[in-house]
């Protein structure tokens, strides 16, 4: 497939650097340039690109803005923002408008190309050098993220799971979001203080992030069923939130969460499934090491059977079968 690619970019230069990535395939058309938000909006229209390829700093209006816009007339745009900021915020800022990504324009020439086939097929696309993650040309030498779960016999073990998991993040400096139900929340607590965890220090420092389950369920299912664009515009928020209160350039991030439990506990297996699956995807895209605890017995039994253990083997990179 031919992509059709808007480049909006008020520097003649960058744009050159672009076409000149893009030349080396086949695979991609230059259909429209334009140096401001005003000109790129009027020319959606006659020049259908199927990936917008958008910088921040434009004039008024600037990028963040004219994807707002973009993204109000047409939903379905794929916007991936190209730009030289490694701000956290503005990260945030641009990826709020329901853009599909965030491109370094230091990382460009390693991955614009596989950024826009990414977006271009409906993904999503965060930089490497924004979570943490090296270049394509060194990755085959890094430790690939984690995605595991734990199915344990009760709930008190899960929680023990969770907090050795968390605990263990922290200390290695990493920030964390956990995700619990709010009659769970102070026993974990009690477990991250047992695991040496200062609470009150690791709050005040913005490496803890506490997220209720059963609000988090409520802003993102419809109709039953986790919505894509919900979970991710809510699974940005959260990582942004979390990257900023760390102080490495490159920010390290874990997670870990009983939602899919919760899920299955009230018999929405199929919405449990495809919670993990969205989460497995947007773990690798943002390089996040992830535990997923369930409480259900090993042997399936108890809170389903074992064809839902055999479905959420599927979507992790390693499973454990706990008392």
């Amino acid at each position: 497939m031919k992509y059709r690619i808007l480049l909006v970019d008020d520097h003649v230069r960058w744009r050159r650097v672009i076409r000149s990535i893009l030349s080396n395939s086949r695979r991609w058309d230059i259909v429209g340039e334009v140096a401001g938000g005003l000109d790129a909006i009027r020319t959606i229209s006659t020049l259908r690109p199927q990936v917008i390829l958008l910088d921040v700093e434009l004039g008024s209006p600037d990028g963040i803005e004219t994807a707002r816009r973009i993204l109000s007339a047409d939903p379905t745009a794929r916007i991936l923002f190209v730009s030289a900021h490694r701000s956290w915020d503005i990260a945030a800022a641009a990826l709020d408008t329901g853009a599909r990504g965030y491109l370094l324009k230091s990382d460009a020439g390693h991955e614009l190309m596989p950024a826009i086939e990414t977006i271009g097929q409906g993904g999503w696309f965060i930089s490497p050098g924004l979570v943490g993650r090296a270049a394509r040309r060194t990755r085959s030498r890094e430790r690939p993220r984690t995605h595991e779960a734990g199915f344990y016999a009760d709930d008190t073990s899960a929680l023990d799971g969770f907090a050795r998991f968390s605990a263990t993040a922290l200390k290695a400096g990493k920030s964390v979001i956990v995700v619990t139900t709010e009659s769970h929340r102070h026993a974990f607590h009690e477990r991250l203080q047992v695991q040496g965890i200062d609470l009150d220090a690791t709050l005040r420092g913005g490496r803890y992030f506490p997220v209720n389950v059963e609000d988090l369920l409520a802003a993102l299912m419809v109709d039953g069923l986790p919505d894509e664009a919900r979970f991710w515009k809510l699974g940005m928020t959260l990582l942004m939130q979390a990257a900023s209160g760390s102080h490495d350039d490159q920010p390290r991030l874990a997670g870990c969460g009983e939602c899919p439990s919760v899920l299955i506990a009230d018999g929405r297996v199929d919405a449990a499934i495809r919670l993990e699956q969205l989460w497995d995807e947007f773990s690798r895209v943002c390089n996040v090491d992830t535990f997923c605890g369930y409480s259900i017995r090993p042997d399936g039994s108890g809170r389903g059977d074992a064809n839902i253990i055999d479905s959420i083997t599927a979507v992790h990179s390693a499973v454990h079968l706990l008392a």
